[in-house]
Formats: structure tokens, sequence, C-alpha cells
């Protein structure tokens, strides 16, 4: 995100569930977006007013009209006046399309870019900001708030400023044409400026209650999508359908009330310059009578008054829209103003040549608990080419230890290294191009198996997908209708559990990184399968560092070495065959599975 755009001092980590200040400071703070478009909002601004000055100028045309030539009966001088009103009105069109154009252009590159800046600081943020926040809250403020901006930046803005310059000039005109009803329409003005006060207190709480809500319904919504296969093989549509019905109605109850208090406010807002119409109306009327004012000025008069019905009218909308806006930059700043605590290592980039992995005295607390140590005093030497199993019971912090190697999260205590070298004075581009991970979990986009495949390694050739495919067990991406360019649906979900396994376990062996972290990647595996797939690691650990989470006894079996975990540290590291015969707690971890592959034989 440029440093231009957004100003003032981050927190560490921002709070789902805070609700920072809606004001306008945080738009000021989004004022670096506007800076590129200047020469645009100068259009804009200038074209507003040129018109706000046209709008007036016409009535003052039809001033001269009435009380010049008709009221004297000169025919000839009829036409001109009358085609200059006219050529004031097709000017005053054609600024009209001109700023529209202008304004099109400029709000939606600048909402582009907000956007472009918005996904780019959500993918530098860590793992520990993205547990917490709800999928649904992020794509809102991607989508609803930053819409919400934009509206208020291309309209709200500019017809705040014109709007109040109009109601300012036309008071000053009216007064200066007859002091009387002018100062009835100045007089309307206090009423006005009261109940937009009152009116910005409710509404500003009103519109982060819906933001929110729409936030928690989007969730709701993904969540219903993605677990589709879930909800109804448990026959639970009918209760996820309550659960989205309550929030949808809960929205609904909310955008109610905020409806009616925009209601109250915009109906009084009508109501009052309709009132000063009448009373101009009628003591217009009473000052043409006396002679006090010309029929062409109070014709002048009812039109400029008219011509202030929409600005005033327009308030409520604007300023509707101007809290929406402010409550959707305090959102959207919630995630710029969280500074990511993983970052790249400064300095010129070490070598690295062996793959030589070391845990040395490594502590981890999660963010939010730090004073809860889930790996202690952990120290672990994996050699360049050498293949660890992870094993451990649940719970015992498999999956922490082995998302540190990536720097998913950092070590909160000791140091890891690779060939000597800490992982955090390496960028985070090229540690993670020299470690690939296999989760259990697999995570694969909405593109073709091909795209899911290369993410690691766009450059890989035909050959080296084949082997990696091959090593996988992932050949039936071949035979999909039409092959690697089949597009897999979002998550995979148009594949098997163990097909989204192997296609996944095929990503990481096709990135060839110098350490290679597997996390229990061949549990959906069936039993000949996982056989297949294990001679084919086989060839691939013996050039690579691995570190490999097992629970099974033919995972194990991969490893050189077998690491036990218990209680956050390494208690013990040997062959499988010596913590067999020398470590009970191990014994006991696989002997599930050895009496199933006992039975099995």
């Amino acid at each position: 995100m440029p440093t231009s755009s957004v100003s003032a001092p981050a927190t560490s980590q921002a709070d789902p569930h805070a609700h920072p200040p809606a004001s306008v400071r945080s738009l000021w703070r989004l004022r670096g977006y506007l800076r590129p478009h200047l020469l645009a909002l100068a259009i804009m601004l200038g074209t507003a007013l040129g018109g706000v000055g046209l709008s007036i100028a016409i009535p003052l045309v039809t001033k001269a009209l009435i009380d010049g030539p008709i009221t004297n009966g000169e025919i000839d001088g009829v036409l001109p006046l009358g085609l200059l009103a006219l050529g004031l009105g097709v000017l005053e069109a054609v600024l009209i399309f001109w700023r529209r154009w202008v304004q099109s252009n400029a709000v939606l590159q600048m909402e582009t870019e907000m956007r472009r800046d918005l996904y780019a600081r959500l993918q530098e943020l860590p793992m520990s900001f993205h547990s917490k926040w709800q999928s649904g809250q992020l794509l809102s403020r991607a989508t609803t708030d930053l819409s919400a901006i934009r509206r208020f930046s291309g309209f709200g803005l500019l017809f705040l400023i014109i709007n109040i310059l109009q109601v300012t000039v036309v008071t000053i005109v009216l007064l200066n044409m007859y002091w009387p009803l002018g100062l009835v329409v100045a007089c309307t003005a206090a009423p006005i400026v009261w109940l937009s006060m009152r009116f910005e207190k409710g509404y500003v709480v009103l519109s982060r209650r819906v933001q929110d809500e729409q936030g928690d319904l989007a969730t709701r919504a993904e969540e219903g999508a993605v677990g589709i296969r879930v909800i109804k093989s448990f026959g639970r549509s009918e209760h996820v359908s309550r659960g989205y019905d309550e929030a949808a109605q809960k929205l609904r109850g909310t955008s109610l009330e905020k409806v009616r208090l925009s209601a109250r406010f915009w109906t009084f807002l009508e109501v009052i310059p309709n009132f000063a119409v009448v009373v101009v109306l009628l003591l217009g009327a009473i000052g043409v009578g006396r002679g006090a004012l010309t029929p062409g000025e109070l014709v002048a008069f009812i039109t400029l008054m008219l011509s202030l019905v929409w600005p005033v009218a327009s308030l409520g909308v604007i300023l509707a829209m101007s809290q929406e806006a402010m409550t959707a930059a305090a959102r959207i700043l919630e995630i710029f103003d969280t500074e990511p605590d993983i970052v790249d290592g400064p300095g010129e980039q070490p070598a690295v040549e062996g793959g030589h992995l070391r845990f040395e005295h490594v502590d981890f607390a999660f963010p939010d608990e730090p004073d809860k140590l889930v790996l202690r005093d952990l120290s672990l030497d994996i050699r360049p080419g050498e293949t660890v199993a992870l094993v451990g019971a649940t719970g015992s912090g498999k999956t922490i230890l082995t998302a540190l190697v990536p720097r998913l999260y950092d070590v909160t205590g000791g140091r890891i290294t690779l060939d000597g070298v800490d992982l955090r004075d390496f960028t985070l581009e090229r540690l993670r191009s020299m470690v690939a991970t296999a989760f259990e979990e697999p995570t694969l986009f909405s593109m073709s198996a091909r795209e899911n495949l290369t993410l690691g390694r766009a450059e890989a050739s035909e050959d080296e997908i084949s082997e990696a495919l091959s090593v996988s067990q992932a050949d039936f991406a071949l035979d999909l209708p039409w092959g690697l360019d089949t597009r897999i649906g979002e998550q995979g979900m148009s594949l098997s559990g163990g097909q989204r396994q192997r296609l996944a376990l095929a990503r990481a062996v096709l990135a060839q990184p110098r350490v290679l972290v597997l996390d229990d990647t061949l549990s959906a595996l069936d039993v000949h399968t996982e056989k297949l797939v294990e001679e084919a690691l086989r060839r691939v650990l013996a050039d690579t560092t691995g570190l490999i989470v097992a629970h099974r006894a033919s995972t194990v079996m991969l490893a050189d070495r077998v690491a036990l975990l218990e209680r956050g540290t390494i208690t013990h590291v040997g062959t499988h065959r010596e913590l067999l015969d020398q470590v009970p707690a191990y014994r006991e971890l696989l002997a599930a599975d050895a009496d199933l592959e006992e039975a099995a034989s």
C-alpha cells in the first residue's frame, strides 16, 4: 500500500469485535487515494460551480425578461433574452455531462486502487490476524465498505460542498433582491442544522451495526456454500437455514430502524422548504401588491427559492452517505492499521546450500495468550537430505511446529535456522520458495488443476508436472474432462478428500523445495494408494530435507529418524525401532495403528 495513502500510527493487531470511532478523520486519512486524481477533482468542482452559477443566472435573466420587454410590450427584446436563457440551460446540461463523465472514471479508479491495497494488506497479515476474523467481515469490507466510500467520494463530498455553497449564495442574492423574503429563507436554516446534528448522532451508530451485521450474514452465506456437503450429509439444511434467516431478520430489523430514522429526518427536510415556499408566495404577493416587488422579481425569487429545495432536501441523503462512508473508512482502517508482525529479514540475502534445519530452544505462544506456551525449549536438528517424522498426541503442538518453518507464525523464544541462518533473516518470498508445505486439510482454489499445481512454481515444465503427479499418485487429474485445464471448483469440492490431498501434495513436490513439510498429508488415502505414494516420496525425500507429521506407523517408516513431541517439547529422538524398544509413550501412540496393520496382514 502506498505510504501516502494512509497516515497515523498503526496498531499491532486489530480486534474484529472493537468498534473504532467513525469520524471525518477516518475519511481524511484516506485522502492519499484522491491525490492522483486532483485534476479530475478540479474539473468536477469547476463544472459543478459553473452549474450553480448558471442555475442562479437563468432566473435573473427571466426577471429581466419579464420586467423589461414583456412588461413594456417590446416584442423585439424577448427573442435575445429567451435565447440567452436557452443557451445558459444548454451550457448547464453540458457541464453536468462533463462532470459525470470525469467523475465516473476518477472514483472507479480510486476504488480499484483501494481494493488492490486492501487485498495486498490482507496477504501481508499473519495467520494470527486471519484466525481472529470471520471471512464474511473481511469480504464486506472489501466490497460494501469500499463502495460506500466510492459513492461518497464521487457524489456526496462534491454535492455537500456545492449544496452548502449554493444555499449560501442564493440566500445572499435573495436578501439583496428583497430582504424580508430573504430573511424567511435564511431562518429556515436553523431548524435544518439542529435536525442534522441530532440525525448524525443516531445514524452513525445504526450504520455501524448494519455494516457489521452484513459482514456476519456474508460469513454465514459463505460457510453455507463451502460446507454444503457437511450440511447435507447431517441433514441440517433446515437448521442452517434457520440460523441464516435469524441473522437476515436481525439485519432487516436494524436496517428498518435506520430507514425509519432517515425517513423522519427527510420528511422534516421536505416540509421545511415547502413551508418556506408558501410563506414566500404569500409575502411576495403582498409585496407586489404594495409595489415593493416587481412581477419579474417575484418570479425570479420563487424560481431561486425552488432551486434550493433539492440542495436542502438532499442534505439528508448526503449526510447519511457521509456517515456510511465514515463508518466504512473506520472499518477499512482496522485492517490498514494492523501492522504485520511477520516481516522480511533485513539486508542482503544469505546463501543456502544444503537445507540443514535446526530448532534451537524454541518457545511459542499465540499472540492473544502470551503466557501460555504451546512449545517450550524445543530443540531438533534435521540434517540436509534427512527426513524426520514428528509424532505426538493430539494437541501436543505438531501442526504449530510445522507452521513455524515457513513462518506462518514466528517463534516467541529461541530460533530456527536454515544452514545456520535465522529464518527471520530471509525475505518471506525467498524463505517460502525454499520451504513447501502440504497440509492435512488441503486448500484448493477455484481455478484449473494446472493453476493449482503450479501455484508454488509457475515456470514448471510439463515433464516436471507429470513427475509430481506420478509421485503423489494424482494422475487422475489427467483424466478430468479437460485434463489439467479442468476447473476443479471452489475448495476443490468436485474432488474427493483423498484426491484433494494428493493434488496438494503434488503442488508441494512440484515446488522442488529445500525443505518439504508434510502435515499428515496422507491421512485421507487408502492403504494401497498410501503405499504407492510413500514409495515415490522416498525418492523425492532422498534429496530434500523432510519434516513429516505422522500418526501411522506406515508414515513413520518414511523417515530416517523419529522425534517424539510431548507437552510442547521434543523428549526423544531416534529411529523407529529404537523408540519402539525404549520409549513406552511412543509405543502407546502407535499401538492402535500397529494393531490394525497386524489384523489386516
